[in-house]
This record gives C-alpha cells, structure tokens and sequence, in this order.
C-alpha cells in the first residue's frame, strides 16, 4: 500500500506541474529559421542585439525566446548564410517570426594586396595569430550562463548483444539527452569556478559538467591536444586559403579555409572566420578526429563588450563505430548573461603590421626588453606582428611572476546547487533556451515513466546505511569485496583470482589477500581541503600444492595525507616468495601459461624471511623520499614440479637457478642481510593545479630524477654468509610532446656497487627482460628481447629505454590510417654492464590497433651479433593498465 501511495503522489506532483506551467501565458518571439530551399537550420543564433544576448535553435530550427513587452532588433545568423536583422514588437503573448536566409556572398575584391603577392589568407592569418594572445588576455574576468544539452544515440550494436542492452533498458536509435545550466565565471590567468544550477537527465543520473566543451578557446595553442589555427606553430601544420569577404553587423570578415598539411588526427580541417582590423574570430566549423572517432565543432560569436566577441553558440558533433557499437552525441552549447570586466593594461590596441607583405614605417617601435611591457604596450605605435607577439610573451611573463603561487597552472572550482536535481518540468520549460525536438521530449516521457517506477520500489529501509552493509556472495574472495563495518572501518577481500596459477617451484598454487581499514578525515582551517588518515592490516597467503608449503606475510600501514604532501610508515613481515627482480618482469598468469603449454618456466624465485621497516615522505609535488630497513634470510629454491601439456622431446624445463654472465656457484646460497635503502625522487619545475581548492602536482610536464642508495652491512651472521655491499643509482624518466608530431619517451639510468665484498643474486642490479610474446603496458618500461637475468650485475651499468611515437610515419602517410587512430613508433634499447656486451635492441610498432592493442616488431644484439628477434603483442600506449597481483 505505501509503495501506491508513492506512485499516486508521483503522479499528483507531475500532473500539478503540468496544470501550473499551463496557467501563466509567456510572452516573447518565437519561430523557424529556414534556408531559401526551406531546409531548417539546427543551432541558427537568434541575437537580441538591443540586451546582448540570443539563444540557438533546436535541431529543426525552432527558436522561442521570453521577452517583456517591447521593442527588440533581432539579428539572426548561420554559418554560411547572410544575417539577417529585423526590428520585432512583443506584446502579449508570442510574437511569431519565421526567417529564412539567403546563402552568404563572398567579395574576393574586398581585401587589397599588393600585385603578385600571396594568398590574402596568408597575412589575414598571421594577424590573427599574432593578436591570439592579445584575445585571450584582453578580458580579465568573465560570468556567462551556459546552458548545455547533450543527446546521444546508439545506432547500431553487435547483433548477439541486442537482446542484453534492451534488457539493461537502452534502445537503438532512441534519444538520450541530458541538460544543464551553470554559472562560469572565469578569472586571469587560469580560475575558473562553476556552479551547477540545475541538472536533468535520462539514462542516468549523474552530473554533467559543460566546462570541458565551452571553456576552452581556440585563442590557446592547443584544444584538448589539437593544433589550434591560431597557435604560433600553425603554418607548420595548415594551409589556409581566402575564399572571400562579407559585411557582417558593420565589420568586414574574412573566410578562410583550413587544410592540414597532414590530414589525420590531433588537426582540424574546415573553415575560421576571421574580422579584418579586429583580427579576432567571427565563427568557425572545423572538424578533426580521436582515436577513429570524427568530431565537428561550431562555434558562431557576437560582440559582448567594445571590440571583444565571445561565443554565443557552440555546437559539437561526436560519431563513430568501435567493436560493433556505433553512435552520435551532439552538444549543443548556449552561453548567455555575459559580464565582462576588461582588463585595463590592454586598453590600447595598436595597428599590427604584417612585415611580410606590408612596409613597416619609421614610427614602429621595436620591443626593448630594458622597458616593462606594460609601459610599451601603453603605447600606441604601430607593431609589427613578431614585436607584438614578443611583447605580449614578456607581458604575460611579467604578470605571472606577479602572482601569490606561480606554478599554479590552473584553478577550478566546481560547485552543483543542492536544488539542481528537484525543479520540475514547469522550470525546464521556463528556462530553457531552446526548444527540445520530438525524439528528445518522446525521450524524457519515456524515462520519467520509468524513473516513477524504479521510486516505487524503493522503500524507507533501502538507506544509505543499509546498502553499505553489503552482504556476502559465494565467490567473493575471489573477485575481490569490501564490507563496511561502520565509523570508517572496513574489512574484505583482495582481488585473488591472479593470484592462482602454476610455476615449477610450487606446482599448482593459490593466494589469498585480506584487509582490515581504517580511514577517517578533517576538514582544514581553509574548509576546502581535508586530511585523510589511515590505518591498513594486509595478511597474505599463498600454498603450493607441490612444494607442500604455505607461505604468509603481513603489513601493518598507517599513511597521513594532505593537499599535496603525506607519510606513509609502517612496518611488514613474514616468510613469503619473490622473484629474484623486485619490479616482477614476468606476471604469474603469463609465466603459468608459458609453463603449462609451452613448457618454459621463466619465473625464478627464492624464499625470504624477513622484517621490514619503511619510511615514505611526500614533501610536496616535486619531493618524495623513502627509507626502509630490513632484515632477512634467504633461501635457495628448486623445482618440484615437471608438469606441462608440452611433452614434445628435446623441451625441458631449466634450473630455476637463472643464467647469468657474473655469478659464481656461492651467489644463490642461503645468506643473511641487514640493508638500508634510500631513495629520492624529485620532479624539477613541477608545477600544480587547484581542484575545488585542493592543490594537486601536475607530473606530466616535469621530469622524474631518481636518486638510490642501498647498504648492506656485513657481519650480521655468524658463519660469514652474510652480505655486505653498497650500491648507488641515478635515474631520469620524462616524456616529450613535439606538438603533434610525435612523442618521445625516455628511460635513462646509470649505477656502480662502491663495493661488492658479498653481493647474492637477489640484490644485483636487475634489468626489466621479456621472452614471451607479451609486450610491457609502458612504452618505455622494459627491453623487448632481453632475457630476464642473462645480464645481471654487481659492477657498474648504463641502461636506456628510448620510444618515440610519430603521428605520420610510413602506413600513417595514408590519411584513412590516421583516421583511424594508427600511431607507428621505433624504439632503440641498450644496456651494458662491466661484464656484458654490448647489448642493444631496435624495433617498430604499431600502435592503437583496434583502438586498444599495440603490435611490436623487432631484434636484439650482442655487439654486433643478432641474437633472437620476433613480435610482441601489448596494450595501446595511451591505456593506464594497473595490476594488482
């Protein structure tokens, strides 16, 4: 009965809604906006010039706008149609205009270049460029209204699972949209807060955020990594060509067409309008793709404040087809209330001058580094375009260094209003600027019919608190479960199913991991960050059939953490089995599947019983460093099993004492060790962001220097097996983007034991080896062909891993392969120890296959001698793959 209750209350809720939104007659224009062939044009700009603010049209070119009575110019305006201005009276109720717009007329007359001269796009463009920067400083804070829609489709879908997705209450070609509307407010140089207003979806429920598709400008260099038309590299990447000139709202515009030099992806390809004198954009349609997948962005612009044009709609169309999925969403973008505040160092604007093709006059002045830049951009001499773009350089420059935290890049604040998920739709329909179209509204009865029922089941006691009791299922210490015991204690099972599997030492062999956590947090004086603290006990078991062992460790770990700083300590234990290389070259599952059909048992392992003691400091985004101290003894291991479905003659599994170039009979033995490890690592010139008012590093753009040291102190047991070393390492790892050209990664370290009176084979230094077919997730994490152990040392080393990734290659000089996501890369690996050859490997890649797999080829030397080669199979380079094992 209390669930019918719930329903009919629903339903009384709705049908007031309704009654209510019906009873208050809005007022305003309203109408289509057609082409001459009486083609309806989707996302037109219906601009208010007399309030300066306009809203689209839908898909079908329906506009309405609520308007008080009086008197409005109404300016309308589409990509590639001429404008069209008239003066409309609103009186009671709509006012009903219909416009329909003529296609725009180009004047290739109107732009004057000297005889003989180069395409008039040429300068028109490196005006732009030149004053890109001037664009995207000249407004010091901006507010806007946006309001965002998104509606997507499923077109197609693998016919065997057609069924499941109707069944998981999604159909094919069937709208999906979600809106909403926030308040942005952006603040030089890098701030920008947004506050959701209000937010309605179907589908689901969760949060849209417009920010990622509205606040970027093409003013940048870069738009979600693509070359921009107006960055400083941009000749490098376009070709761009005049098609004409209009009058638009009283200023002159130029069309110009963009065409990459290189088609593909990470360029856009399409048309940027261009305001002569102005040099700033009028609107653009430019079209690029990712990773196979086509995206179209419009954006038509309008004038907000004197000599400043800002976007009034942005329109952005997603499609493409992967593993049998295809799909379109469109965005649909309307940015509305704008309040500008100038800023007051870039109020004078001088003449730009393109030395190119224009004579620079005695009175331009060159720009003089011993002058601030602001003085000199107080000035109003002629510029030419290089001087000017310096200035603004050393202008920006001189404001950074101005402020309170320099490195900060960017600042975001996002806030969702605790009404935005309750208005109705008597609200939507008020304060929505644009009309939704038949699909979208026959998309929202359809899932606010099911959204009624899905309230309906839910009842008083379905709480918050009684989901997080989760209940236990039969296979979850395998899968991996968390239970929540209240006041932020939890308790519950690792993810174990990697942890069963086979190898020689043990046989068959399963793992088991448990936790116990304690978590708990405190706001900051600045009521934005927290400090979150913790408490971890980590049990592990593992038993082997074979061997007849069990084997188990422990970790007790408490860690604090801050904004960007925290200490990790702890102490761990216990009698377990490790590979022979701490980094772990080869997975378990992969080494079983090598042993099991092929017969060959790459894993080598030794038993350890130890204690440890560690130390973890994160002194901010750029420091870290680690201390532990442990003592343990170590045992030989050898193999108990023989089993494999490989039993071809002449294949037989090797001691699971690994081949190496140095050691002597003595390094595998049993031994003790008492060993201090040190480790630093720095990031130079690391610089940061601000979520929310939580500062966090931003790592990719800085390098990571490493810096280790490792004794081992002898005479720690008494029948002299202890082992007594010192050993020292510097490392530098850093990826580099060559604009869109390519990537290159890096991974460079060098070593040297100080001594070596007693070094056993778990303490050399290891190398990240492969002999199967599977390729390492990181590109420049591991050698391709190595053996694992061959070249492992107690001497001095270089090792480095290099990989770069070209965005036009070989198969990538045909554009449909670049379409598709194709990336090529080569990579070069060496090695050489005291003891070793010089060992080297080179390879070439494709990557994002399929969107998702990577291809390697290549070979590996001793010297000069080829020494084994073949292909390796990965994941594509641009996946973050964690393991947990």
């Amino acid at each position: 009965m209390k669930k019918q209750i719930q329903v009919l209350l629903i339903l009384l809720i709705s049908v007031s809604a309704l009654l209510f939104s019906h009873q208050v007659e809005a007022q305003g224009i309203k109408g289509n906006v057609k082409s001459s062939d009486g083609e309806p044009l989707a996302f037109a700009s219906v601009y208010i010039r007399n309030l300066g603010d306009g809203v689209p049209t839908n898909e079908e070119g329906n506009y309405e706008y609520k308007l008080p009575k009086g008197v409005y110019d109404v300016l309308v305006q589409y990509l590639g149609y001429k404008s069209q201005l008239e003066t409309i009276t609103v009186s009671d109720g709509w006012t009903i205009k219909d416009f329909v717009l003529d296609p725009q007329e180009y004047t290739l007359a109107e732009v004057e270049v000297r005889a003989g001269a180069e395409d008039p796009a040429l300068t028109i463009m490196r005006k732009a460029i030149a004053k890109a920067k001037y664009h995207r400083l000249q407004i010091q804070k901006y507010s806007m209204t946006v309001y965002l829609k998104g509606t997507g489709k499923l077109t197609d879908a693998p016919f065997f699972l057609r069924k499941t997705i109707e069944k998981e209450g999604l159909k094919l070609n069937e709208a999906y949209t979600s809106e909403s509307v926030s308040r942005i407010t952006f603040t030089q140089p890098n701030k920008v807060e947004e506050k959701v207003i209000s937010i309605r979806t179907n589908g689901d429920n969760q949060s849209t955020s417009p920010a990622p598709y509205i606040q970027t400008t093409f003013y940048q260099e870069k738009i979600n990594g693509i070359i921009s038309p107006l960055s400083r590299s941009a000749f490098q990447y376009y070709k761009f060509h005049y098609e004409g000139s209009f009058f638009d709202q009283n200023v002159m515009v130029s069309k110009i067409k963009v065409t990459p030099r290189s088609r593909g992806e990470q360029v856009f390809e399409g048309f940027i309008y261009i305001i002569e004198d102005l040099w700033a954009i009028h609107s653009l349609n430019l079209q690029t793709s990712m990773l196979g997948f086509q995206i179209q962005a419009k954006q038509q612009y309008a004038p907000v404040a004197d000599n400043v044009w800002m976007p009034l709609t942005h329109t952005y169309d997603f499609g493409g087809k992967i593993f049998g999925f295809e799909g379109n969403f469109k965005y649909l973008a309307s940015t509305r209330e704008y309040e500008i505040e100038l800023n007051p160092d870039l109020a004078v604007v001088p003449e730009i001058i393109d030395e190119k093709v224009q004579e620079v006059p005695e009175d331009a002045v060159a720009f003089n580094k011993s002058v601030s830049a602001l003085e000199q951009l107080a000035k109003e001499e002629p510029k030419t375009r290089k001087e000017y773009r310096k200035l603004l350089n050393e202008y920006e420059k001189e404001s950074l260094k101005e402020l309170e935290e320099p490195d900060v890049v960017q600042e975001s604040y996002y806030e969702v209003d605790s009404m935005a998920k309750k208005y109705d739709q008597a609200y939507w329909d008020s304060i929505r600027p644009v009309p939704l179209t038949e699909s979208e509204i026959e998309g929202y009865q359809r899932d606010d019919s099911l959204a009624t029922v899905e309230v309906a089941k839910m009842s008083d006691v379905d709480s918050v608190a009684q989901k997080a009791k989760r209940k236990m299922k039969p296979l979850d210490f395998m899968n991996g479960a968390s239970y929540s015991m209240g006041k932020g204690v939890s308790i519950g099972f690792k993810q174990n199913w990697t942890k069963t599997s086979f190898n020689t030492v043990e046989g068959f062999k399963v793992g088991v991991g448990l936790f116990y956590r304690k978590q708990s947090s405190t706001k900051l004086a600045d009521s934005v960050s927290t400090h979150r603290k913790s408490f971890n006990i980590e049990p592990e078991l593992r038993y082997g059939f074979s061997s007849n062992r069990f084997y188990g460790k422990v970790d007790f770990r408490w860690s604090s953490t801050l904004p960007i700083s925290g200490t990790t300590f702890g102490v761990r234990g216990g009698r377990y089995i490790y590979q022979f290389n701490g980094g772990e070259p080869i997975n378990e599952q992969v080494n079983a599947l090598y042993s099991l059909l092929l017969r060959q048992n790459y894993m080598k392992l030794y038993e350890q019983d130890f204690a440890q003691a560690y130390w973890a400091h994160r002194v901010n985004g750029g420091i870290t460093y680690r201390v532990n101290m442990t003592y343990a003894h170590r045992a030989e291991l050898f193999n108990t099993n023989n089993y494999s479905f490989y039993n071809k003659e002449g294949r037989e599994y090797t001691s699971n004492q690994p081949e190496n170039v140095e050691t002597s009979p003595g390094s595998f033995g049993d031994h003790d060790i008492l060993k201090l490890n040190t480790e630093l690592e720095w990031r130079p010139g690391i610089k940061y962001g601000i979520r929310n008012g939580r500062k966090y590093a931003i790592n990719d753009r800085s390098p990571l220097v490493k810096l280790a040291y490792n004794k081992a102190f002898g005479g720690v047991s008494g029948d002299g097996t202890a082992a007594d070393f010192d050993h020292l390492e510097l490392g530098i790892q850093h990826n580099y983007t060559f604009g869109v050209s390519g990537k290159l990664d890096f991974n460079l370290s060098a070593g040297a034991f100080l001594s070596n009176d007693q070094v056993y084979f778990p303490d050399f230094q290891h190398f990240g080896g492969n002999r199967t077919i599977f390729s390492n997730f990181g590109p420049a994490s591991n050698y391709r062909f190595m053996d694992y152990y061959k070249y492992s040392t107690n001497s001095k080393y270089f090792s480095g891993i290099v990989h770069y990734q070209f965005r036009k290659f070989l198969f990538t000089q045909l554009p449909m392969l670049r379409f598709s996501g194709l990336r090529e890369n080569i990579f070069f690996n060496y090695l050489k120890t005291d003891n070793s050859p010089h060992y080297w490997e080179v390879g070439y890649s494709l990557d994002n296959l399929f969107r998702i797999f990577r291809l390697e080829m290549g070979a590996g030397f001793e010297n000069n001698n080829f020494l084994r080669g073949g292909v390796r199979f990965g994941v594509a380079t641009f996946i973050n793959v964690n393991i947990d094992n």
